[in-house]
């Protein structure tokens, strides 16, 4: 009879150590193994230290794998929960890549649950994140607070705010009386950003035609820009665009940005905040402008294909295409892309010609800090669950 060597010493070691939770992992481990199948299911109690890619904080490790199937290069993750009593990392979600796809090291870990990426599954883009996080704060990136008599209602505020993604809600019983029933609505990118643009010879970049700015429901309205007009100051943050209307489009996502400016020479983009006074001041190469927040602007520059323009990085993978039109195709067609670049037929690499590169970055909701917190409840829009 033939035997299995790998299972059968997996097992062994198992029974040796003598755990049942630990039997359970290694047997999934080694029965499952590290093919791309979709591989859903969590394992709790168990850690796959090392091959750190990022890590950022989740509320919960169902959205921890969510933030790892949207990463563009993450393969598995560990999530250390609320409850962990060896770790006071909490709420950390540990990203993991290796170049085999498969976890270096595994073992057992009390309050810590590990997972793949669900991107075999073809997951949802969009979750509906309807979880509620009692005792709980999702601290930072907020931009406007209303008092409202429960989170029920501080929940329904932030799914009705364009900007809103999550909130924390200060109960009845919290500990400062002056701000018990304040709602916190608070902000997170779900448009992608790119976090760098080059400039390459023959190389040519473009986005997907799947791509949806916040207002893609609304009426159509002409974009208002100011060339070589910049407003200095009031910055709220910097963001790089490959042009002013996708500048345009991040201020009209964030809810803080009152105007914009864009320099084209490093594609920077100036996210603004001043309701009061716009000074302008003459300066060549840059582009201002105002957001659009209850209409949708002219998407041309979704549909246009940038010369020379390379976007490094984020690649979820790559492939020979005959064109960069082809390229873009696939994208469009591929629900987990996002944008892309192509290495056209003279490009100086000779092996890399006509490739073709899908990317994306993660565009759910992220808190960026999770923390205990007596007497706060938070959560997330319900923005992607209304019709499902």
């Amino acid at each position: 009879m033939v035997t299995d060597q790998p299972m059968t010493d997996c097992v062994n070691k198992s029974r040796n150590m003598g755990t049942h939770f630990i039997l359970l992992g290694l047997l999934y481990l080694c029965g499952v193994g590290f093919s791309q199948d979709c591989k859903p299911q969590l394992l709790h109690n168990w850690d796959f230290p090392g091959s750190d890619i990022i890590s950022l904080y989740s509320p919960d490790v169902e959205h921890c794998q969510y933030l790892c199937t949207q990463h563009s290069s993450c393969l598995f993750f560990t999530f250390i929960g609320p409850d962990s009593t060896i770790d006071n990392r909490l709420f950390y979600c540990f990203l993991k890549s290796t170049p085999s796809g498969q976890p270096i090291n595994q073992g057992p870990k009390p309050g810590t649950t590990a997972g793949f990426s669900l991107r075999p599954c073809n997951p949802d883009p969009k979750p509906c994140l309807s979880k509620v996080y009692w005792n709980t704060d999702f601290t930072g990136a907020d931009y406007r607070a209303h008092f409202t008599p429960n989170y029920e209602e501080c929940q329904r505020v932030c799914t009705n705010d364009p900007g809103c993604q999550f909130f924390t809600f200060a109960n009845d019983i919290y500990g400062s009386e002056n701000i018990r029933y304040k709602c916190h609505l608070k902000f997170s990118w779900t448009i992608p950003v790119i976090p760098k643009i080059d400039v390459v010879n023959d190389i040519v970049s473009g986005f997907s035609q799947r791509y949806q700015t916040p207002q893609y429901l609304k009426p159509e309205c002409k974009s208002k820009l100011f060339p070589n007009i910049n407003y200095p100051g009031n910055d709220v943050t910097s963001l790089l665009a490959v042009s002013p209307e996708q500048c345009q489009t991040l201020c009209s996502a964030h809810p803080l940005c009152t105007y914009f400016s864009y320099t084209s020479n490093d594609f920077r983009c100036y996210l603004k905040n001043n309701p009061n006074e716009m000074v302008p001041r003459a300066a060549s190469g840059v582009t201002s402008g105002l957001p659009a927040r209850f209409c949708q602007p002219d998407n041309n520059w979704v549909k246009k294909i940038y010369e020379d323009i390379n976007f490094p990085s984020n690649d979820i993978r790559y492939f020979t295409a005959e064109d960069v039109h082809g390229c873009q195709r696939a994208c469009t067609a591929d629900p987990n892309c996002q944008y892309f670049s192509y290495h056209n037929e003279k490009y100086s690499d000779v092996g890399s010609r006509r490739r073709c590169f899908l990317k994306r970055v993660i565009t759910l909701p992220v808190p960026p800090r999770v923390s205990k917190a007596i007497n706060l409840v938070s959560g997330f829009s319900l923005k992607n669950c209304h019709y499902k």
